[in-house]
C-alpha cells in the first residue's frame, strides 16, 4: 500500500486543529492504519497546541505525517528554535502543562530537531503487531494509563505488562477519581450523566475483546 507523506502548511490557531484532526483520520484510514487514529489525532492536537501556547497564535506552521519504517511519524515545524517543548509534572489542579506528557504517553518516542532558524517537534507510533507472549492492548488502555499518570498515580507497571494486585487496586481508585471528575464536568455543562454512563457501558461491552494492533 502506497503511503506517501502528507505535508500541509497552516497558521497555528485553535480553529485549525479540528480540520487537521479530520485530515489525519482520513489519511490514516486510507493507509489502513485506522487503529492508530486516536493516538495520532491526540499527538497532532497537542503538538499544535504547544506551538500556539509557546510560540504564539498565528504562527506559520507545517504538519507532516509519514511512515518511518514500522513507525508512523508526526512532525510539527515552527519558526522558533528557542521555545523548546518539555515534559512537565503538572498537578491535578493545573490548567495546563500536560501536552507533551500526553504525547509521550501515547507515542513510542518523541523529540525535537533544531534546524537553524526553526525546529521540528516529532513523535513516532509503532505500527508493528504485538509480539508473541505480549499482552494485546487497545488504545483505551494506553489512554487510561496516561490519564493515571496525569493524576499522579504512577506505578512500576508498563502498558501490556503484568501488574501486581496492589497496582490494580490503586488503578481502581484512580479510575473512580477520574470518572467522578468527568461526571462533575458533564453535569456542569448540563449533560445527563446517567445517559453518558449507559452509553459508556454499551461501548465497553462492544470493545471488550479488542483486536491486535495494526
Amino acid at each position: 500500500m502506497a503511503r506517501s507523506p502528507y505535508v500541509v502548511e497552516f497558521t497555528a490557531r485553535e480553529k485549525e486543529v479540528a480540520a487537521l484532526r479530520r485530515v489525519v483520520r482520513s489519511r490514516l484510514e486510507g493507509w489502513g492504519l485506522r487503529c492508530l487514529v486516536d493516538e495520532a489525532q491526540l499527538c497532532v492536537s497537542e503538538l499544535v497546541a504547544n506551538v500556539i501556547a509557546h510560540v504564539g497564535s498565528g504562527t506559520p506552521t507545517t504538519l507532516s505525517v509519514l511512515m518511518n519504517g514500522a513507525f508512523l511519524r508526526i512532525e510539527v515545524r515552527d519558526p522558533d528554535s528557542r521555545a523548546l517543548p518539555t515534559l512537565v509534572a503538572a498537578d491535578v489542579e493545573a490548567e495546563g502543562g500536560r501536552g507533551m506528557a500526553l504525547v509521550a504517553a501515547v507515542s513510542d518516542r518523541w523529540g525535537v530537531s533544531l534546524l537553524g532558524d526553526s525546529k521540528v517537534t516529532w513523535c513516532e507510533i509503532a505500527t508493528r503487531p504485538t509480539s508473541p507472549g505480549e499482552r494485546d492492548v487497545g488504545p483505551w488502555v494506553i489512554r487510561t494509563e496516561a490519564m493515571r499518570g496525569l493524576y499522579g498515580i504512577v506505578g512500576e507497571e508498563q502498558v501490556g505488562r503484568s501488574v501486581s494486585p496492589v497496582s490494580v487496586l490503586k488503578g481502581e481508585e484512580a479510575a473512580i477519581h477520574i470518572i467522578t471528575d468527568l461526571l462533575h464536568w458533564l453535569s456542569a455543562h448540563g449533560r445527563d450523566t446517567d445517559e453518558v454512563l449507559d452509553r459508556a457501558q454499551v461501548r465497553f461491552e462492544a470493545e471488550a475483546h479488542p483486536g491486535s494492533w495494526c
